[in-house]
């Protein structure tokens, strides 16, 4: 609807204020403090760091001991797990020659003084490898109480990698994600299934992320005057110092990380997005509709945007910006409101690829090319789709904190999904990755291309480091943006909108599991979806049915031994039959559907005949096939399964449909043979 009265606006805009009960926790249960000073040496690739840490037990336990990630030491030989298992690579980009890293604990003390670096302990709670060095426990010498804190100074050393998986240096150009030893996650009882407390702190590994608690950050970061620095919260201070360094002072609260860039090469660029101008009163309107919501309950917040940006991409700033704002707006629309201030999005040096593509609160990287300033590049929305996608890590990572290294598709996939629906809905759904010289490519072609009848072999939900390889992109990516659009299809636009928006609200600032979002889709939805979660997330089978075959041809004349009207018998031989009376006879049809995945799913199966309108048919797909059988005056020209392509999961839709013409299947678009070619290929690759 749009809304074409200026008072109507003015209205709307008077209600620009919180609603009385908003539904939208306003800050986490903060667990962790820290203040860091951290030190970047530019000359020695190095960082020199001194961190206040203060941990509130949340539970009901005493707890002896701490755990703590150190996560730069997956970059410190070719021994530790990480390496092992990538081979020294991630996501096609290559451990440069001597670009190794670490992190080393000088000192590590009690507030008042007491030593703890001679308790610490190298842990591998993952596999037998002693020399993992990415997890620590410190046993305390005197445990937290229940309820209670403990505070610690730490002082360490680290010297960055090159840049190849998400952190590091290349030349002067820095990004510092996972940097400072951090506490890891101690879960109660009740947490995410668990029926005891305890700590959950995984091993740095090829295929996982990250799971952190809560709380403030207070980041002093000192480097080199001729520096342009960006990171995660509001930037509170910048101090010159005698040395010709410059200290800049970041804070921020309800976050569970915290990560910086330094490069004097940045330009930058600031905007801002506001939820008056940005948003229009119909866009409240319409959401506050679809989630049954009041307007006052989406309405968004300012945020300020800062870009960082590479100088030879310039002509690229204002795409970065755009899609940055279509994702605070519509994330924010469908979510619930971005509750931070800022949004930081850096740009990498050209050379630094395995730094882009990723999330920090407040703070994501992007990711392009020179190449896409120009013509025809620029139709080319790698950099809209990365900044949408990595904006969208806020919401589902961010803000719902799942455990990465658990249960990666509750990140990846959802942001997938949702990324993948807001690109759709800003650049069309069948151009929302490219046009480029008649090409035109959507987002879920592009991820069905994925798929194969070989994807047998790993479940969605199981840990990130247990898939086979080169398994993990499909199962944690590509196949739940499947399954939830599929859900979406078997729920409707309006239930699935409100189960997403439901599942975030409760689980804002807290650590939900797959069972957590399972419940929720149950209750909103007011059906038993175990059968779907069973199957898709916690299965390994593969959806597919096809049209076996189809006739339709006139029934046959009269042969054999026939009783008349007349009471008497007579005995017919087909050459006796009148040839009018066997060419205007009735149609008869057959249709034999089969179920050639191990996946069953309700479909919907399309008849179309000549001279007459379509007929639908829902089958539950339970069985293993089904006849459709019909006689009447049309001759039936195809079968045609999920026509309306909802069933995003089904593995091929080059067999879903056939013809009564010799042709024998339905005439596919060039789009989709191509499709077909590729996702062949891939299946022939073992993809």
């Amino acid at each position: 609807m749009c809304v074409r009265s200026p008072f109507l606006l003015l209205a709307l805009v008077a209600l620009a204020g919180p609603a009385a009960a908003d539904p939208l926790p306003a800050h986490a249960q903060r667990v962790v403090d820290y203040a860091i000073d951290v030190r970047l040496d530019a000359e020695n690739r190095s960082i020199t760091g001194r961190e206040r840490l203060t941990w509130s037990n949340p539970s009901n336990d005493t707890v002896g001991e701490l755990w703590f990630h150190l996560y730069l030491n997956a970059f410190r030989n070719n021994r530790s797990t990480f390496f092992r298992e990538s081979g020294g690579q991630l996501r096609g980009d290559w451990m440069p020659d001597e670009g190794w890293g670490w992190t080393t604990i000088r000192k590590m003390m009690l507030a008042d003084g007491t030593d703890l670096t001679s308790r610490i302990r190298f842990e591998h709670p993952d596999d037998d490898n002693a020399d993992d060095r990415t997890v620590i426990r410190v046993p305390l010498p005197r445990p937290v109480a229940p309820r209670a804190s403990i505070a610690l100074v730490i002082e360490w050393n680290a010297k960055l990698p090159r840049v190849f998986a998400r952190t590091g240096y290349h030349r002067d150009y820095y990004m510092v994600g996972q940097w400072f030893p951090k506490v890891a996650v101690y879960e109660p009882a009740g947490t995410r299934g668990r029926t005891t407390g305890g700590w959950n702190c995984h091993q740095f590994h090829a295929n996982s992320e990250f799971y952190a608690d809560f709380g403030r950050f207070r980041v002093d970061i000192t480097t080199p005057r001729r520096f342009v620095v960006g990171a995660t919260g509001r930037r509170t201070g910048v101090r010159t110092n005698v040395d010709g360094t410059a200290t800049h002072t970041y804070e921020q609260d309800d976050v569970h990380d915290f990560a910086w860039t330094a490069d004097p090469n940045y330009v930058e660029v600031v905007a801002r997005f506001s939820g008056t101008t940005d948003v229009t009163a119909g866009e409240y309107a319409a959401t506050a509709a679809l989630l049954g919501r009041s307007v006052d309950e989406v309405r968004l917040s300012d945020v300020d945007i800062r870009v960082l940006m590479q100088p030879g991409r310039r002509p690229q700033i204002e795409r970065y910006v755009t899609a940055a704002k279509l994702g605070i707006k519509h994330f924010g629309l469908w979510y619930g409101r971005y509750p931070y201030r800022t949004l930081t999005v850096v740009d990498p040096a050209p050379g630094a690829v395995g730094s882009g593509g990723m999330e920090y609160p407040t703070l994501i990287t992007a990711g392009s090319s020179a190449l896409l300033n120009h013509w025809p590049f620029r139709r080319v929305l790698v950099p809209e789709l990365v900044t949408v996608h990595e904006f969208g890590h806020q919401f589902w990572y961010g803000l719902v904190a799942t455990n990465e290294f658990e249960e990666a598709w509750l990140d990846e996939g959802f942001t997938s999904y949702s990324s993948g629906a807001v690109m759709d809905l800003a650049y069309g759904p069948q151009t929302s990755i490219l046009t480029f010289l008649g090409l035109r490519l959507g987002g879920e072609e592009f991820i069905r291309l994925q798929n194969s009848p070989r994807r047998i072999f790993d479940r969605v939900r199981q840990p990130a480091w247990t898939y086979s390889p080169g398994a993990y992109g499909f199962y944690v990516y590509e196949k739940p943006e499947l399954a939830l659009r599929t859900l979406e299809h078997l729920l409707g636009r309006e239930t699935m909108a409100r189960v997403l928006r439901t599942y975030h609200e409760r689980w804002r600032f807290r650590h939900p599991s797959s069972d957590d979002f399972y419940a929720v889709a149950a209750e909103v939805s007011g059906r038993d979806l175990t059968w779907f979660w069973k199957q898709i997330t916690e299965g390994t089978g593969v959806l597919d049915y096809e049209v076996a075959s189809i006739t339709s041809e006139r029934a046959a004349a009269a042969a054999g031994v026939i009783d008349t009207t007349d009471g008497k018998t007579r005995l017919l031989g087909a050459s006796n039959a009148s040839r009018t009376e066997a060419g205007s006879g009735p149609y008869h049809s057959r249709v034999l559907i089969r179920r050639v995945g191990t996946v069953t799913f309700p479909v919907d199966i399309v008849l179309r005949y000549e001279g007459r309108g379509p007929e639908r048919v829902t089958w539950d797909g339970q069985a293993t096939w089904k006849e459709l059988t019909r006689t009447g005056p049309h001759r039936l020209l195809s079968a045609h399964i999920d026509p309306e392509h909802g069933v995003t999961l089904e593995v091929s839709r080059v067999n879903s449909a056939r013809r009564t013409d010799p042709s024998a299947r339905v005439a596919t678009t060039w789009s989709a043979r191509w499709m077909f070619w590729v996702q062949n290929l891939l299946a022939g690759a073992g993809l």
